[in-house]
């Protein structure tokens, strides 16, 4: 198939009420190479591992490759499911070189003949570079932000507004005819980097708490001053806690107030001090997680670690820890989830701000893990 040549919609539908056309893959048809499209962010290729493993457990022959932004590189560098990492440099896209980088990528994938590929990003930048790869067969999200799906074979549609991002990828996997099931390790462990945890921190002897008191929205934040007073109380609670502030350099300040609340040595402020595969570990050591709508919230997850999420703006439904969503705080106002990343209400902030340090302290006793 040369790009733009897409499928006719025939025959009968699938059991996601899509059209399939005759050629299209099922269970029948073996595919060699396989192409994931999901470049970013940390929380989003979180989200989308189970299709790879699913893939992999299904065809255990195929050769699949991730097309992924390149700060995620540590995060699927060495991951036993996948033959070959693709980089894309998203930061240098208007500059020369990052065109040239984005070029060359294409032309790799173009010399794979990828038999399947998934575009799980389904915007446009993704769907431009699934229809220039020239794949046999090309599968996405349908998703009308940026009429991605013109360029895809078939798309997938949302089953409803409040359907979770990862059951809407692995419905890709349901159209494919591929066996979706939670029989597989989501993130695999690495003991090295464990091993280096423990030479760099005191992590023995104590029950870590990791919190993440940052967000990229500054209204998905909860309060810093509700983090300190929900540090105290548990701290109070349970004297051999240990508290791990995660967070990137940008968190920085926002960790050193943390470590401030609790003096004494049962803090270990993290932020801007941990490599991505640190992060993962630390959090694999963690008995439970308290987190604004974050990507390490999703990594806690994928890890069946016990998640609080602190939700404001969004929604939890479509992008809470996934298998917890239960365990989602937000409170019930007239604008919540707005899905916004500016605040507009009468009361500023009052979906966060309104959320006390009591009710999290609360949901995290029911959790029954101190």
């Amino acid at each position: 198939m040369l790009p733009g040549e897409h499928h006719q919609a025939a025959a009968a539908p699938s059991r996601l009420g899509i059209r399939r056309s005759v050629g299209e893959p099922s269970i029948a048809t073996s595919p060699k190479k396989i192409l994931i499209l999901k470049p970013s962010s940390l929380g989003d290729v979180v989200q989308a591992l189970p299709v790879l493993r699913l893939l992999k457990l299904r065809f255990p022959q195929a050769n699949i490759s991730w097309w992924v932004e390149s700060s995620l590189i540590p995060l699927l560098e060495g991951d036993p499911d996948l033959e070959e990492v693709i980089p894309f440099e998203r930061k240098a896209l208007l500059r020369w070189a990052g065109l040239r980088g984005l070029a060359s990528s294409v032309r790799r994938m173009r010399e794979e003949r990828f038999d399947w590929i998934l575009d799980l990003q389904s915007l446009a930048r993704s769907a431009a570079v699934s229809w220039l790869a020239n794949g046999a067969f090309t599968i996405g999200l349908e998703d009308r932000r940026e009429g991605a799906a013109a360029l895809h074979d078939v798309s997938v549609p949302r089953r409803s507004a409040s359907t979770h991002a990862v059951d809407w990828y692995l419905d890709v996997l349901r159209f494919l005819d591929v066996p979706v099931h939670e029989r597989f390790e989501w993130l695999p462990a690495r003991p090295d980097i464990a091993r280096q945890i423990g030479e760099k921190w005191p992590v023995s002897g104590r029950s870590w708490i990791c919190l993440q008191p940052g967000a990229r929205w500054m209204n998905k934040r909860w309060p810093i001053r509700h983090f300190q007073e929900l540090m105290r109380q548990l701290a109070r609670q349970h004297p051999g806690l240990g508290f791990a502030i995660m967070g990137s350099r940008e968190d920085q300040d926002l960790g050193a107030q943390l470590a401030a609340a609790l003096p004494g040595g049962s803090v270990i402020d993290l932020t801007g001090r941990t490599s991505l595969v640190e992060m993962v570990e630390w959090l694999r050591q963690c008995k439970v997680m308290i987190t604004n709508d974050t990507g390490p919230m999703h990594v806690a997850a994928a890890l069946g670690k016990p998640v609080v999420g602190l939700f404001g703006p969004t929604d939890p439904r479509r992008t809470g820890p996934y298998g917890q969503v239960d365990r989602a705080l937000q409170l019930s106002l007239p604008c919540t989830p707005c899905l916004k990343a500016r605040c507009h209400y009468s009361t500023p902030m009052e979906c966060l701000h309104g959320l006390s340090s009591a009710r999290v302290v609360e949901q995290v006793q029911a959790l029954g893990q101190l």
